[in-house]
């Protein structure tokens, strides 16, 4: 119950879901692309990265002096499953 909880709290903020939108077509985007695109600051689109990155719903991988973010492909099936009906597919 608390990994729902957990889930959800995260899904509830409409910068998160922004930011799992804008991932969601499959394309790596580091930091400052991300805050840009989703007009948030820098350091308020980190923590909204690292909170989804904790609960595996984004991978990260360091190279080139930044930190690309994408969707885990791996992600676990609960938050796959509430993702997949925000972007409105199937699982």
């Amino acid at each position: 119950m608390k990994r729902w909880t957990q889930v959800f709290r995260a899904l509830a903020n409409m910068s998160r879901l922004r930011i799992i939108k804008l991932l969601s077509d499959g394309r790596e985007r580091h930091v400052s692309g991300i805050a840009q695109q989703i007009h948030v600051t820098f350091r308020g689109t980190s923590q909204h990265l690292i909170l989804l990155s904790n609960l595996n719903i984004l991978k990260n991988e360091g190279r080139d002096g930044h930190v690309y973010y994408s969707l885990n492909d791996r992600m676990p099936k609960d938050a796959k499953r509430a993702i997949a009906l925000f972007l409105n597919r199937t699982v």
